[in-house]
């Protein structure tokens, strides 16, 4: 499944699409639900993205999902109910093997993409890689990722570009990186965690929602070969990052327009 899967989603544009975290069934079946319809309508392959766990919360006290077990309960009834391929995040190396069992796609954050036994483990179920770039890393660099996949004999990899460091509690996305990251593997834009503002709300992050759609305009232009989106029926009251995730009923034509800029850029980089 994961070679055939991953064959598709070379030959074309996609999105990766999803609230941030599994904040309960029925609401995780419901945007699965909205997000079908999206495939449906726009005819491109789309995965649903929803975290089980969220290690990486700036509060002790902030939400961080149902755990693991539940988690991949859940994101099962999401590909049994819906048919969507999904993805979630993992944290440890013993989490591989287990949401290998339901992912289709597993997902290295970007603070753990120096990990090493986390990447391996990861690669070695067979499952899709997809590697966040970390804020505090060059984009060249992260050539080493994708080698320690292959060397573990899994070269199905995507690099996810997700912002960079930029002084305190802001990030800058640098479009040269996906002319840097493509040849090592094909380059998915998180335009989500790239308008965060890190750690600016004291016991939460702030973001700039508003920005959302110049940013991934330009980085499908820049090469972006996908568009991850975290996306929420309710942004103002989602559990996780309620000041980046997109509205849900936004999405439809933000790729479209998307879409567009992608067949455009292509024939531009092909000159």
């Amino acid at each position: 499944m994961s070679d055939s899967l991953y064959s598709v989603l070379l030959e074309q544009f996609f999105a990766i699409l999803g609230p941030c975290v599994i904040e309960s069934e029925d609401h995780t079946l419901y945007m699965a639900e909205q997000i079908s319809k999206i495939q449906n309508e726009l005819q491109i392959p789309v995965v649903f993205k929803a975290s089980f766990d969220k290690a990486n919360r700036t509060s002790y006290h902030s939400f961080r999902g149902p755990g693991i077990e539940e988690g991949l309960r859940i994101l099962e009834r999401v590909k049994k109910d819906f048919g969507l391929p999904t993805t979630t995040d993992i944290h440890e190396p013993s989490q591989a093997s287990l949401a290998a069992e339901v992912v289709d796609i597993l997902q290295i954050p970007a603070f753990l993409c120096r990990q090493t036994d986390l990447i391996v483990a990861a690669a070695e179920t067979g499952k899709i890689i997809s590697i966040k770039k970390g804020q505090f890393v060059a984009p060249f660099d992260m050539s080493q990722a994708v080698e320690k996949c292959k060397h573990s004999k899994n070269d199905k990899v995507f690099l996810i570009e997700r912002g960079t460091t930029f002084g305190y509690n802001n990030l800058v996305v640098d479009m040269r990186s996906f002319a840097m990251m493509n040849p090592f593997a094909p380059t998915i834009f998180d335009a989500t965690h790239s308008l965060q503002l890190p750690g600016k709300g004291g016991t939460f992050t702030l973001g700039q929602r508003e920005y959302l759609p110049q940013l991934a305009f330009a980085a499908v232009s820049a090469g972006a070969h996908a568009l991850f989106l975290e996306v929420h029926n309710d942004p103002q009251n989602a559990k996780s990052d309620s000041q980046t995730v997109y509205p849900i009923e936004k999405v439809s034509s933000l790729l479209k327009k998307a879409l567009r800029l992608h067949e455009e850029s292509k024939s531009f980089f092909q000159e």
